[in-house]
């Protein structure tokens, strides 16, 4: 494997750092680091056709990834992941072209698969062997997993009311699994305490420049899926963003390497009305989120009372001309009910929160019927 990743780059101050040591955030500003690549060397040499030959893996998109020996790749076989006509329910709310990115279809059944899939790829490159992350459910079960397959210890710290499921698996996999008294920004402050004195690695979201870079491929698959056409609007379950700020970056570079046009979907990020820094920060016409107290609300995943990477997430929404919506716990529970019945698809809460959200925007009109509409479902149903 060829690897054109050049440097990162604070996406603040645009500080730049070598990639070949281990890095976290921003040491002069704080904020996330994100990969850098030849961009005009890359667009010489790969072409659209050469994804003809390749499996249908996120690891055919390796031009575009940190990884540059293959022998480093930890995988559990990522697969493309389904996009879904969803007909039925399209009609259901007057709309011809509703569809559904099927996330829960990965190894460890959650989109949080390709973030750490890549996080932990490029740690064994470095010479890692200890990884440390606060979760509040599914990122802990991909980070064990994946650590475990690769030899190397998982430091997890989650709230007491995580999913049994993510706990369970977690415990499965050998990580060493904290339970504290509070939320998933309580969990890093721990982590962030004590990673230097244990020797831990923080993979935190955006507090490490890699689990982007496996989220950006589902913009990748977005783009091949619908033949290098990027849809009209894209609604996703938004709790720290790395989804969001991923697929942003990653329709940067295939437009810079040529294989799709100035297009861009509108980003709708969608979040629970029990947690909702960033629809508040977009209501309020901020760039940054201030924190949300007392976080409450049955999507684990969107329970984030605040998102490192706030300011590039609202920054997508802008310049996407998207919007930022919250949906109530009742609704998440209402439209979990309606995919397994229009679509037969099972989702989590925070893929529910789509639909809901989809509910909301076209009764007040910000969906015009024969847009193209993609809703992400990040995961699957968990009793």
């Amino acid at each position: 494997m060829r690897n054109y990743l050049q440097h990162l780059e604070c996406s603040q101050c645009s500080e730049t750092y070598p990639h070949e040591v281990p890095q976290n955030v921003c040491t002069s500003c704080g904020k996330p680091l994100l990969a850098r690549y030849a961009l005009k060397q890359v667009a010489g040499i790969w072409q659209r056709d050469a994804l003809l030959a390749r499996p249908a893996s996120l690891w055919r998109y390796r031009e575009l990834l940190p990884i540059g020996d293959a022998s480093d790749i930890v995988s559990l076989g990522e697969t493309m992941t389904p996009l879904i006509h969803a007909k039925r329910l399209g009609a259901r709310f007057g709309l011809t072209e509703v569809w559904i990115k099927d996330e829960s279809r990965l190894p460890t059944g959650s989109f949080k698969a390709r973030g750490l899939a890549m996080a932990v790829s490029k740690a064994k490159s470095l010479g890692l062997t200890a990884l440390a992350i606060p979760s509040a459910g599914n990122a802990a079960t991909a980070l064990a997993l994946y650590a475990a397959a690769a030899g190397m210890t998982a430091h997890i710290f989650m709230p007491q009311d995580t999913p049994a499921f993510n706990k369970e698996t977690c415990r499965l996999a050998g990580a060493k699994v904290t339970l504290i008294d509070g939320l998933i920004t309580d969990a890093g402050r721990i982590v962030a305490k004590r990673k230097a004195a244990e020797n831990w690695f923080d993979v935190s979201t955006l507090k490490e420049p890699y689990r982007v870079e496996g989220k950006k491929t589902m913009g990748f698959e977005l783009a091949e899926q619908f033949r290098w056409e990027l849809p009209d609007v894209i609604i996703y379950p938004t709790g720290g963003g790395t989804g969001i700020v991923g697929m942003w970056k990653g329709f940067a570079e295939l437009e810079a390497i040529g294989w799709i046009g100035n297009k861009r979907p509108r980003f709708i990020a969608v979040q629970a009305a029990g947690c909702a820094p960033i629809v508040r920060a977009w209501e309020e016409d901020a760039d940054e989120a201030t924190p949300w107290r007392d976080a409450e609300t049955i999507a684990s995943g969107l329970r984030v009372p605040q998102a490192i990477g706030d300011f590039l997430i609202l920054s997508a929404i802008r310049k996407s001309q998207g919007t930022a919506i919250a949906v109530t716990d009742d609704a998440i529970r209402e439209a979990m009910q309606v995919l397994p019945k229009t679509e037969g698809l099972l989702t989590c809460p925070e893929g529910a929160a789509t639909v809901a959200a989809l509910k909301q925007l076209v009764a007040n009109g910000m969906i015009e019927p024969s847009e193209r509409v993609v809703l992400f479902n990040t995961g699957g149903y968990q009793a």
